[in-house]
């Protein structure tokens, strides 16, 4: 080790040739609702769904189409086979997309149509998996109003568990989340919301009224604001990851908009897009050695036996393991590996399902140059 310049009056330590820090990313977690109520403290099961009233009508759709839950199921259920992955893998941190509130509030949202939440009592059902980040800038973490917002930020506090993309007013929402990695740089979280994704334009925070830190726009001017906040709060060593709730639920097509966005970003300085939103997969681009998701899909949910857009295989689930350059936050391997849900668990994934995966990625891949290759375990390395 060698000691490096001072940086902001602080002495930064520089590691040569530092090993890469390792990322567990995925796409939206949805713990509310019907996981909620299977869960050891089930909170209120009142919705107010056009169709539906009561959150454990989502269970007996599960349960109907591949069999009974038995309740409670602990808090390690529902991340199923994905717990042994993430233990042998051992991701330096671990960031989600967290598409809920954790809260007892009654005070839903009116008009939005649907309303997720978790009671704050099953806070272990994320802290089990050792999450460092939830992104909170997505179209549910206001589901149930202001007080429900506050006290998602208040539980994810008290269980330790960093947060980014809203807040108490603009600037809290807009701060990134700084996940310390031993002996090396930090990992820095800008979560960002876009109205595409179905964010009510007036959730965004203002100086004096809490919200989610909105993205108005995808244009060039919204990338350099992105991109000043970046260099402010970066340090020699720090790796940056712009995580962007974006898009509608279904549907492969990427706008070229989001395309242009994601490369401003790039050459802005950040090292990962980390886009979701979309209920299944879609495509991945490295672009100049940087890596872009354009959707990660959902990874845990509660849509089990919804039915009307099987075509896209929403029940597939990817965890990315992304390993990047310090330095440089250039990608050194993306590794994905897949899962199915059923019965609100994750569970290995089928030769053939595996395959249909791998088909459908280069097939979304192909305009951008991007491809992956089928490992013998199912999984696949990103090239």
């Amino acid at each position: 080790m060698e000691k490096g310049e001072k940086f902001g009056g602080v002495q930064r330590v520089e590691l040569k040739q530092a090993r890469p820090i390792c990322l567990f990313l995925c796409g939206d977690v949805m713990t509310g609702r019907g996981i909620d109520q299977v869960l050891p403290h089930p909170g209120n099961p009142v919705l107010y769904e056009s169709d539906v009233r009561d959150a454990r009508a989502y269970v007996r759709l599960a349960e109907h189409l591949h069999g009974p839950i038995a309740r409670p199921v602990d808090y390690a259920y529902v991340w199923g086979d994905a717990l042994a992955e993430l233990q042998r893998a051992a991701p330096d941190v671990r960031i989600i997309n967290l598409e809920t509130a954790i809260t007892a509030s009654e005070d839903y949202w009116p008009g939005k149509g649907i309303n997720y939440r978790m009671h704050p009592s099953n806070i272990s059902c994320l802290t089990v998996a050792h999450i460092d980040c939830c992104c909170l800038a997505n179209n549910h973490v206001l589901d149930w109003g202001y007080p429900g917002l506050e006290e998602t930020l208040r539980t994810l506090d008290a269980a330790g568990v960093g947060h980014a993309g809203a807040g108490r007013n603009a600037g809290e929402a807009a701060s990134p989340a700084v996940l310390e990695v031993a002996a090396e740089g930090d990992v820095l979280v800008f979560a960002l919301g876009s109205p595409t994704s179905g964010i009510p334009t007036e959730w965004g925070a203002t100086e004096d009224r809490p919200g989610v830190n909105l993205l108005h726009e995808l244009s060039e001017e919204a990338a350099q604001s992105v991109a000043r906040r970046l260099h402010h709060a970066k340090k020699p060593g720090d790796v940056t990851v712009a995580s962007i709730h974006w898009g509608p639920n279904w549907g492969y097509e990427v706008p070229d908009e989001q395309v242009q966005f994601a490369h401003w970003l790039i050459e802005g300085g950040v090292d990962i897009v980390h886009g979701h939103s979309s209920h299944h997969i879609k495509a991945v681009e490295v672009y100049q050695e940087h890596l872009i998701l354009y959707g990660c899909g959902d990874f845990l949910n509660d849509y089990e036996g919804i039915g009307g857009y099987e075509r896209f295989r929403g029940d597939l689930a990817l965890m990315y393991l992304v390993k990047v350059d310090p330095h440089e936050g250039k990608l050194v391997e993306a590794r994905l590996i897949p899962f199915q849900s059923r019965r609100f668990r994750l569970t290995r994934i089928s030769k053939a399902d595996a395959k249909w995966l791998y088909d459908l990625l280069n097939t979304l891949g192909a305009p951008f140059a991007t491809h992956v290759e089928l490992n013998d375990d199912n999984s696949m390395t990103v090239r």
